[in-house]
Order: C-alpha cells, then structure tokens, then sequence
C-alpha cells in the first residue's frame, strides 16, 4: 500500500543548524533525540531503538508492530515516497537527488528467530520462543541511521531506497517483495546489503566477489507404504529400510552428482518412521534434508539427483513417495562493479577489509536481488569472541550501529554524491 509521495527538506521538527538539541515521542514510548551537527546531520538514538526491537522480535511473516515502528521513525524523516505492505509488511522509502543517476537499494530484515532468547541483559526479548539472535534488529537499526544521514543531505543525483524486508529467515521475503506489484515501480540498478558476521574482528569488512552466500533447499520426502500389527509386519509394507537408504543416499549425495563446479553440501536434518505405538508395524516415514550449493546451476543438479533418489528408493521398496521443495534461497552473487565500488568506498575511509577465498555455506535470500541488476552483500565482523548466529545468548553489539550506518552511507555518496 503506498502511502504517500512527498519532496522537500527533511522535513524534521524543530531541527535548526547549530548545536541545538531536541527530543521528538517515537512510537511505543521509543524517544527520539535529534542532534544538529554543523553539517545540519540528524541522528536519532539508535541504540535504544535496536534495544527496543530487540525486546519485542516477532516471525517471519508476523513483523506488524515492527514494520509500525519503522514505518513511525521513517515518516518523520520525509521521503519523498514510502510504499508500506510490501510483501506482506515490508516497507520501502525513497529520496531523489536533482540530477538524473542510477537507483541504489540497501536492505535490512524485520524478522526475528524462533528461538527462546537467553540473554541476560536487560533489553533481552520478552516474547517467549522469540528472539533476535541473527542481529536483524541491529541491521535495522543501521538502516535507520542511514535514513537520518538521507534526511539530512538528500543524494545530489539519483535515488535512493531503503528496503526492510519481512520474512528473510525463511526465505520466502525477498520473492514476495520482488513479486508485488508495488516493487514493480522501484526497480533499483544496485543493492547493498550487509550481515553481522561473528568470528571476525568488530568492524571489519567481509567481502568476496562472485559467490558470497550458498543456495540451499529443503527437501521432504514423504514415504508411503502401509500400517499392520507389529506382530505380523510381513503384512505391512514400511518404509523403515527406505528411510535408512535414503538417508545414506542423501548424505552421500555431492560425491554421486554429476559435473558440479563449486561446493555442494547435503545434510540430513530430520527422519520420523511412523508413530510412537509399540503394536504397529508402521507404513508412513518422512525423511528431510538440507541441500547447499555455491552455484545456482550446481543446486539444479542437486534437486535433480535428490529426486531421482527418492523415486528409486520407493520403487525398490515397493512404496508411494511425494516430494516437497521449502525454503529455497537462490546463491548470493557479489557483482564485480558494485563489489570494487563498496571495496573503494570503504576503504577510503578506512575500513579493514578482508577478502575471502570461498563463499559461506550459510544462506540469504538477498540473492533475488541480483536478479535484478547489480547486488553487492558484505560481511561486518561483529567481534571474534561474538557468540554465533543463532545461539540463544546472540546479542548485536550496539558498537558496530555506527560502522555499519558509516559503511552504507560510504558507498551512497561515492556513486550519488
């Protein structure tokens, strides 16, 4: 839903350039203070913000009062155009420059984790099962900054748009947002990205062209056979020696795969032979795993031989068998122009960057995006005794908010000035 289309200044209240200070009500008792530099450059207090969603994290897919809050902060920062719904509650804004240029994109995820938050300080989540332990309120919190730095002096040629996409945890966002009808109308020529990456020294940057991030896929396979008493299996047809099978094929399934040109992973993940009755000789089993691949064409040849297993499987023991396909995240490719641009930018400001040999074997479907022209994601070391992604004590160090919003704002003003 677009809901509404403006130019002009900033458009902040009671902002004037000097060394004034003044405190504008945010949304869910959320303070904003605004401070004027003699650069006239507005910034809020972002770590409380990043506090504040870390408290309340929601799923993918359910980020409403999240996407509310942002879409709060950002109506007060006066894009010219901001686009709510988009998705589901993604939410894009856009500033132009004067002069004709190209249409940079910088993303950030709304989504949290479903994962009991562990934390013991004091802006720890308070919704159970629920927790942000991938960092994504912190890249929020960036984007937001970097919307002030916007506010403040808007691009002097082109357009910029900063995306905070819904559902990236379970790769289905960044589909939905390219498939709506709103995105048709932005359309950018270059996306950045960035992600907090534990294990790497606070601040600097993680960078590789071509393949920086795996394609992965979950695949079910359900095995349909049939139920009798467990004292008579002979009567019954389980899929208990398939699914033992199946599973050694799966995991054996790089090393029988035709022709791949880069890494290629299978992982099991999960198995469940009927239920828990100890009178049944069971006929249903489902058998999931986790196929990973540098390449997008390498992971066509995964699925391809992944069900070519499982139809052989069931065939040999003499059983029904569908397929289902979740999850799927298309390879992050690094385009070589936008990756030397952000490399300049940031390192004429100083910033260490470290070049990798191989690409991660996590996923990020930021990927859709270079689909659409050029895509540039870059990693953020946030500290080398950082716990991991994931683990139920993650914290997003509120020291890396300002090198993160640097960084983008780095690259904003080498290609718009």
């Amino acid at each position: 839903m677009r809901v509404g289309s403006r130019r002009g200044s900033s458009g902040l209240r009671g902002v004037v350039c000097g060394a004034s200070c003044c405190l504008l009500p945010g949304e869910e008792g959320i303070t904003l203070k605004i401070k004027t530099t003699r650069a006239c450059e507005v910034t809020m207090d972002l770590i409380q913000l990043r506090h504040e969603i870390h408290r309340n994290p929601e799923l993918s897919g359910r980020e409403e009062a999240t996407a509310r809050r942002i879409r709060s902060l950002l109506e007060t920062l006066k894009p010219d155009s901001l686009v709510t719904g988009l998705g589901g509650h993604g939410i894009v804004a856009t500033w132009e420059g004067n002069d004709a240029g190209p249409h940079l994109l910088f993303r950030a995820e709304l989504d949290a984790l479903p994962i009991q938050d562990k934390g013991e300080q004091d802006h720890a989540s308070q919704v159970d099962g629920v927790g942000h332990l991938c960092g994504h309120d912190g890249h929020m919190t960036i984007l937001v900054g970097l919307a002030e730095r916007i506010a403040a002096k808007r691009p002097a040629r082109g357009k910029v748009t900063l995306l905070f996409q819904p559902a990236e945890e379970t790769g289905a966002g960044a589909a939905a947002v390219i498939d709506d009808p709103a995105f048709k109308e932005i359309q950018p020529d270059t996306s950045y990205a960035l992600h907090n990456l534990p294990g790497f020294p606070l601040g600097h940057i993680i960078l590789k062209e071509g393949p920086f991030a795996c394609a992965s896929r979950g695949i079910i396979v359900h095995l349909h056979g049939k139920t009798a008493h467990a004292a008579h299996p002979e009567q019954a047809i389980s899929p208990a020696l398939a699914m033992a099978e199946l599973m050694q094929r799966l995991t054996d399934l790089p090393g029988r795969t035709d022709g791949p040109e880069d890494f290629v992973l299978a992982t099991v993940i999960h198995a469940q032979l009927g239920e828990i009755a100890f009178g049944t000789t069971p006929g249903e089993g489902v058998v999931m795993a986790t196929l990973r691949s540098a390449l997008d064409s390498d992971m066509e040849r995964l699925v391809a031989k992944a069900s070519e297993d499982a139809r052989e499987v069931a065939s040999a023991h003499r059983l029904r068998h569908d397929i289902e396909w979740v999850e799927e995240f298309p390879a992050t490719i690094n385009h070589p122009t936008s990756t030397a641009t952000l490399s300049e930018a940031l390192e004429s400001e100083g910033y260490t960057i470290e070049w990798m040999d191989k690409p991660f074997r996590w996923s990020e479907d930021v990927g859709h995006f270079g689909q659409l022209g050029r895509l540039t994601l870059f990693g953020l070391g946030s500290g080398e005794a950082q716990p991991p992604l994931h683990a139920p004590n993650f914290d997003f160090p509120d020291t890396l908010i300002q090198k993160g919003v640097d960084a983008f704002e780095a690259v904003l003003r080498k290609e718009l000035g």
